[in-house]
């Protein structure tokens, strides 16, 4: 049997691929439902889906939120921190912060590594509530 060129070429091309090293992007779809912090009082609720794609190192995210008690004045990723804990800014959510809020940002290996690991959280600030009135850690998966 005579297998002809053009049948050939996607193996072809998937071999060099293999062999030159050249790396296949990873997408991991991210997700977090954002809820009142702990010993805040508030109606707030909220989700966050997003995406990290190893190859360009873009973080992507889709936030959003309602019933908070005031106007939102900042929302951030923060990390590293376990689940209920806090922790430092590690990747600012730019405005406007209306909801919905879409945006990315390049980040490097360590912060994909943190958020990768489930060891970032969203934060949401209001104007009521300037340490975050809503958060939720950041998990892998839709």
């Amino acid at each position: 049997m005579r297998l002809s060129t053009h049948k050939l070429l996607p193996m072809t091309a998937l071999a060099f691929l293999a062999f030159t090293g050249v790396a296949m992007a990873k997408v991991t779809p991210l997700h977090a439902k954002l809820k009142p912090a702990a010993g805040v009082t508030s109606k707030g609720t909220g989700t966050m889906t997003g995406r990290y794609n190893s190859k360009t190192h873009m973080l992507y995210w889709h936030v959003t939120y309602s019933h908070l008690s005031s106007k939102v004045t900042a929302a951030h990723f923060h990390g590293p921190a376990k689940p209920g804990a806090n922790g430092p800014v590690l990747v600012p959510i730019s405005g406007p912060h209306a909801s919905p809020i879409n945006g990315k940002a390049k980040i490097t290996s360590a912060e994909a590594k943190t958020i990768l690991g489930g060891m970032s959280y969203v934060n949401v600030h209001t104007v009521k509530v300037p340490a975050g009135e809503i958060r939720g850690q950041v998990m892998e998966g839709k």
